[in-house]
């Protein structure tokens, strides 16, 4: 079964009640920990990494179904019970600005689980990367605004991020789970889940586009300077050196100025060694990555693919009343029947210990 993928969800501002939220802290430290003692660590990634669960456990606290808020909701909740101390997972990133400071997370993370340091720093490189990939490799109207990055104490990872189209008013959550991704450019969203495709979407991290990847590498590391007289500016348009084409009809859809073309220079002075190694680089973004694929297929007959990558519960209510109010009786009945189960668990499983030790001491 694929563990990873997307869903779309219309935009929903405002925050939810104090009162609301501080049960969804308990309730999601609560289920967390069953998940975890009962089955392990890396199921808890497996199903957090999956789109249909996630969006289940969000409707299970109580937020709204369908919208936004609950991608920011859910894992603000996650954040704040997830103990690496008690649950062995630590959850950094968040939004906006939040989401910048996730290498500095992973890196305390690091500290916390004593994880080597060539772990952590392949990590670190992993949430730029997938972050890179979902907002400049795929580019399907969103942008990211949200990054989360789940890191446990063996070094297995997930991440959990979200974009905005401005146009649509939806955003789209991307998962991913590292134990599933074995190539991050060749297709890591196998699974990707919601229910409309976007046209034209240049898919990079694809098996169609791996000939494109390789000879965006190739045009860079061959000095950038000849990938000049593929573009000639006329008015804001850009068009074929001596070919001309009806007035708002671009050859190729991009307009790199000579400021930006400079990144291409700098990128060709550090001859970078494959795709990954190049889009990691400062300043690689959408308008670049777009015009390298976009000569490729017209130089050298290699396309990239276009095709999107994607592929087409109520337990207490939600916090606008849909489909019913949240019961908050319920709801504080379902927090204390879980932590009830999870203290009998422990009890007999410390009362097996103790008969071990008391069968132990009498062959000894």
């Amino acid at each position: 079964m694929q563990r990873r993928g997307a869903v779309n969800l219309p935009l929903h501002g405002g925050h939810p009640p104090r009162w609301l939220f501080s049960r969804m802290v308990e309730l999601s430290g609560a289920l967390s920990s069953v998940i975890i003692e009962e089955y392990s660590l890396e199921e808890f990634l497996n199903r957090i990494s999956n789109p249909y669960w996630f969006q289940a456990f969000s409707c299970v606290l109580g937020f709204d179904w369908h919208s936004s808020g609950t991608t920011t909701t859910t894992l603000g909740a996650l954040k704040e019970s997830l103990s690496p101390e008690e649950h062995g997972i630590y959850l950094t990133g968040g939004k906006g600005a939040k989401s910048r400071k996730t290498p500095q997370g992973i890196e305390h993370a690091g500290e916390i689980f004593n994880l080597k340091t060539k772990t952590t720093e392949k990590l670190v490189e992993t949430s730029k990367l997938s972050a890179k990939i979902d907002n400049s490799c795929i580019q399907d109207g969103y942008t990211l605004y949200q990054h989360n990055f789940f890191v446990t104490e063996k070094g297995d990872w997930a991440v959990i991020q979200q974009g905005l189209n401005t146009e649509n008013k939806y955003a789209r959550r991307y998962h991913w789970l590292g134990s599933e991704v074995e190539d991050l450019l060749n297709d890591p969203h196998s699974g990707i889940s919601c229910d409309a495709m976007t046209p034209n979407t240049l898919n990079m991290p694809s098996e169609e586009s791996k000939e494109a990847q390789r000879i965006s590498v190739d045009l860079i590391n061959d000095n950038p300077i000849h990938l000049r007289q593929y573009f000639k500016r006329k008015d804001n348009q850009l068009l074929l050196e001596d070919f001309s084409m009806p007035a708002h009809h671009p050859v190729l859809d991009m307009d790199i100025s000579d400021k930006e073309f400079e990144v291409l220079t700098r990128a060709w002075e550090i001859q970078p060694e494959n795709y990954e190694e190049l889009i990691l680089l400062q300043g690689i973004g959408p308008k670049k990555i777009r015009a390298l694929a976009l000569i490729s297929d017209l130089v050298y007959g290699e396309p990239a693919s276009w095709k999107d990558p994607v592929k087409y519960s109520f337990t207490h209510g939600g916090k606008d009343g849909f489909p019913y109010p949240v019961d908050r009786d319920v709801y504080d009945n379902s927090i204390q029947t879980i932590r009830d189960a999870l203290d009998q668990a422990r009890i007999k499983k410390d009362d097996k210990l103790k008969a071990i030790k008391r069968l132990d001491d009498f062959i000894s």
